[in-house]
């Protein structure tokens, strides 16, 4: 395998030119009208025939920039001047996006990177950048280098729509690699510190900073080790978290830098939580993703909260997916470009089959993990829960929520609440099911359109007591108007209403008018 190409550097003088070329004609939109719904959409399955197909018979800039810095294919000079007005491919040579083979209109540029528009709408508001990345597997067709520089996937995604986007004066991007989530921090934040033991990923950082406007506090490496003694407001992170066997790469699996964490089993993710308590600021925030291992004899909760435990805060933890060992070494081993079928990824299957075996792990849990560290003293909040939801919409509004939530419930006791009015979120919805014929409900529930789109399942009382928050009675009167009504013990009313409510105030199905 060849050698990775330089990372891409932006002069000063080219970044305004390349900025406006690029908002010209190489937005999401253009190039979904140049490539049309059918090559648009196999292209988001990893399958480039038909956008290669398109693209070789178009002159459109989006269709020319698509076809070169996406499916890595070759344009002429001439196409890509045309693509890039006030940058050129000189420009672009000079800022190592592409390499070209002379200067000749006729000659042939190749791409060096992938470069594509990222638009996205998070709690900060609506934007769109311009992020590189090296070029994948779908681009070179072959496997992954181990200094490979992951664009943005789906774990990035999730990451970026459920972080908090209140104001956050420090935060810091753990474990850069592009710079995504550094990007989307420095709409509400006054400085970043992005780190990463890569240094290829941190040229990467750079660049799409200067090409997004802005700069980072670019620091190289390992966890937390670039940032001793200092604390955030706010720490993102989508780690090294993959549980890759010494045994599978004994066997010639090559050691991904962006998620390759090399230590054993889950024990990176385990030591970052733990040490993350100590760089939070009073009311800051550390939130995200990792794997843990489920073990024979032992719940994942007990485990994953052994690890809060340690960082001695608060903590939410949601495991949103569970796979088998044989699943989960199938996905990492085709996420770094391996064929099923093939010596070197049955070689790897098996290291992993007996490293899993070995070590009593029956499956492997992925999601989220939420640190805070209270202002207050008292004793940690600890939810450790499962939600399968999968996450298409910003969250970053509805954990805020929560958080403001908790500590509210947890400095207010039931007579406080008891005198509080209460609203139902506009976004929930309330479901009866019924047999045809019968005027009772069978089955009544509550849905969250927004958030982690729960469901909950309210007795009559507590169906009641909903129906009736809307801010104009406290849950005091709504509760005495039931037990009147229902000609039933206040008490036991309120012995049933509120801690109903609490758990409605947390999840968002309730809010403090």
């Amino acid at each position: 395998m060849t050698a990775s190409p330089p990372p891409p550097r932006l002069p000063a003088d080219l970044a305004p030119g390349l900025r406006a070329d690029l908002a010209a004609g190489y937005t999401r939109e253009a190039v979904e009208a140049a490539l049309g719904p059918v090559a648009t959409a196999a292209l988001s399955r990893e399958e480039p025939v038909p956008a290669r197909r398109v693209t070789d018979r178009s002159t459109e800039p989006a269709a020319v920039l698509a076809r070169l810095l996406v499916l890595g294919l070759p344009v002429r000079r001439a196409a890509l001047d045309a693509a890039l007005p006030r940058t050129g491919t000189a420009g672009a040579v000079a800022a190592g996006l592409v390499a070209a083979a002379g200067q000749g209109a006729d000659d042939e540029v190749r791409g060096l990177v992938d470069l594509r528009p990222y638009e996205v709408a998070d709690d900060a508001g609506e934007t769109g950048w311009w992020v590189a990345s090296d070029l994948g597997e779908l681009a070179t067709g072959q496997s992954l280098r181990a200094d490979h520089v992951l664009g943005i996937g789906g774990a990035s995604l999730t990451l970026a729509r459920t972080t908090v986007r209140d104001h956050r004066p420090r935060v810091l991007d753990l474990g850069t690699g592009c710079g995504i989530q550094a990007l989307h921090a420095h709409r509400h934040a006054d400085h970043v510190v992005a780190t990463d033991i890569s240094r290829r990923a941190l040229d990467f950082a750079a660049f799409n900073a200067a090409l997004a406007g802005t700069a980072f506090d670019l620091r190289e490496g390992s966890l937390l080790d670039p940032v001793r003694g200092e604390r955030f407001d706010l720490v993102v992170s989508n780690p090294p978290f993959v549980i890759t066997p010494p045994a599978a790469r004994a066997a010639g699996l090559p050691v991904m830098e962006y998620r390759d964490g090399a230590k054993p089993g889950d024990s990176l993710v385990g030591d970052l939580v733990a040490g993350l308590g100590d760089h939070l600021a009073p009311g800051g925030v550390a939130q995200l993703l990792g794997n843990w291992e489920h073990h024979a004899g032992e719940g994942w909760r007990e485990r994953v909260g052994g690890w809060l435990a340690a960082a001695g805060t608060d903590g939410w933890v949601v495991q949103r997916e569970v796979q088998d060992p044989a699943e989960y070494a199938h996905t990492w081993l085709r996420d770094g470009g391996l064929r099923p079928g093939s010596p070197l990824f049955d070689a790897a299957l098996e290291a992993w089959l007996d490293d899993f075996e070995a070590r009593g792990v029956e499956a492997v849990g992925f999601g989220y993990v939420l640190l805070r560290r209270p202002v207050g003293h008292g004793t940690p909040w600890r939810r450790l829960e499962e939600v399968d939801a999968p996450v298409h919409r910003p969250l970053g509004g509805h954990v805020t929520a929560v958080l403001a939530a908790q500590e509210w419930l947890a400095t207010h006791d039931d007579a406080a609440l008891a005198a509080t009015r209460l609203v139902v979120a506009d976004d929930v919805t309330e479901e009866r099911y019924l047999r045809p014929g019968e005027q009772d409900p069978r089955v009544l529930q509550l849905r969250q359109g927004e958030g982690f789109g729960r469901t909950y399942r309210p007795g009559t009382l507590v169906a009641g007591a909903v129906g009736a928050c809307d801010g104009e009675l406290t849950l005091g009167q709504i509760v005495g108007g039931l037990a009147a009504l229902l000609d039933q013990p206040a008490d036991a009313v309120a012995a049933e209403v509120l801690p109903a409510a609490r758990d409605l105030l947390l999840d968002g199905f309730l809010h403090l008018a």
